[in-house]
């Protein structure tokens, strides 16, 4: 809940801007004071009435208002709140931010401020992803202000892709989450999440992969975080840009990927999401020529992380295997289970073109004595169900041991 807290909402430019009214409605019901800035874009997309209605404060606009001012309103405005969101917070907000720009009343209150900020961006997918946005979230992430990641999904220009806002009720839940960090469900726990392909070399030019696209492992190293976890993301090569408010570690083959995993040991958590591939060769020297006749490649099973976690060592409290699966989807799953030694299995059924490279999914999440199922979930709700699941693990395991 957001009992008596006061949050000074920046409402820029883009069409998300219209989630905005819902939110500032949410935040009061869930107990809390709500002001509002709205920028000169925001207000192509929603009125000043309508954010002061819903508020029941007045909607700040002008950095030169004769009256705000003489009580140094951009001053007031930040030191009177208790967090500042950014929601939406465009390309070009942030960029500002970045850059320490204060060309209007949202910005000046911004660079004026004493205050936590958390911001929620909303673009384009090929903007979020440009190299300039990166390095503009990387420098505010650096000055700590925490990033609501956007959501994948259909976007208004007809693209679709990573860029849309998260939903005000997420936006809401990590706003109650920041007041209550100290109750995080995974606060002081750390986490290892492999994620995406490996690849495995033929020759300078060639290699044997397959088609994870990472998504839902990234998704789910995003959750743990969102719940309190430190995580640390393996990743094999993927066009997704880096998750914020985590380690990466960037590899490209199984066998990279197994020591960056070991190497993070000990954690209380690991999920294997990657889809590592089960065979590598000796590469050759020098490109194959196709004059060169056939290419014939002698085989050898990789590392596999999954057992090799379950059975460490320094094994963590709580291991989460996957199985894509073209058949008999169940039953491997929980043979899976045995013969990895892991806690539990998420399996996702595979054939047709499902799953890999998809916005949605269906899971089965799977244990030696439970299977729960969730059909046509986004992967980030997807990623949220598994989160769930392990921190009810986690929890339950806790309460044996004090028993």
């Amino acid at each position: 809940m957001l009992n008596n807290k006061n949050i000074l909402l920046i409402i820029s430019g883009g069409i998300a801007a219209y989630k905005s009214l819902d939110l500032i409605r949410l935040i009061k019901k869930s107990g809390g004071h709500v002001r509002c800035i709205l920028t000169e874009g925001g207000s192509q997309f929603v009125t000043p009435l309508s954010v002061s209605a819903l508020s029941g404060e007045k909607c700040y606009i002008d950095l030169f208002n004769l009256t705000d001012e003489a009580e140094m309103g951009h001053i007031r405005l930040s030191r009177e709140a208790d967090i500042i969101l950014v929601a939406p917070a465009s390309a070009d907000i942030i960029a500002k931010m970045a850059h320490g720009l204060c060309n209007d009343l949202a910005t000046t209150c911004l660079l004026a401020a004493d205050k936590p900020v958390i911001i929620a961006p909303a673009m384009n997918h090929m903007m979020w992803a440009h190299p300039a946005t990166r390095e503009n979230i990387e420098t505010l992430q650096s000055r700590g202000v925490q990033i609501l990641e956007p959501a994948i999904g259909d976007m208004a220009c007809g693209e679709t892709g990573q860029g849309r806002m998260q939903e005000p009720e997420d936006i809401v839940t990590a706003l109650t989450a920041y007041f209550e960090a100290d109750h995080k469900p995974l606060s002081g726990k750390t986490a290892i999440v492999t994620s995406g392909p490996t690849y495995e070399p033929i020759d300078p030019v060639r290699f044997l992969g397959n088609r994870s696209s990472g998504k839902q492992g990234h998704a789910i190293a995003c959750a743990l975080r969102d719940a309190g976890a430190a995580v640390t993301l393996v990743s094999g090569p993927t066009s997704l840009p880096d998750p914020t408010g985590m380690t990466i570690i960037h590899v490209e083959t199984a066998q990279e990927m197994l020591e960056a995993t070991q190497n993070t040991l000990p954690a209380d958590i690991a999920v294997c999401a990657a889809a590592v591939a089960d065979y590598r060769v000796v590469p050759l020297p020098h490109k194959h020529k196709k004059s060169d006749g056939s290419l014939p490649l002698t085989l050898s099973e990789n590392p596999d992380i999954l057992k090799t976690l379950s059975t460490h060592q320094n094994r963590p409290a709580y291991v989460v295997g996957f199985a894509a699966e073209t058949d008999n989807l169940i039953t491997n799953a929980k043979q899976k289970i045995l013969s990895k030694g892991c806690d539990a299995i998420v399996a996702n059924e595979v054939s047709d073109g499902k799953v890999f490279g998809r916005d949605m999914t269906s899971i089965h999440i799977i244990t030696k004595t439970s299977e729960l199922s969730y059909n046509d979930l986004s992967k980030s709700d997807a990623a949220r169900m598994i989160t769930n699941h392990i921190i009810d693990n986690i929890t339950n395991t806790k309460k044996e041991n004090a028993a």
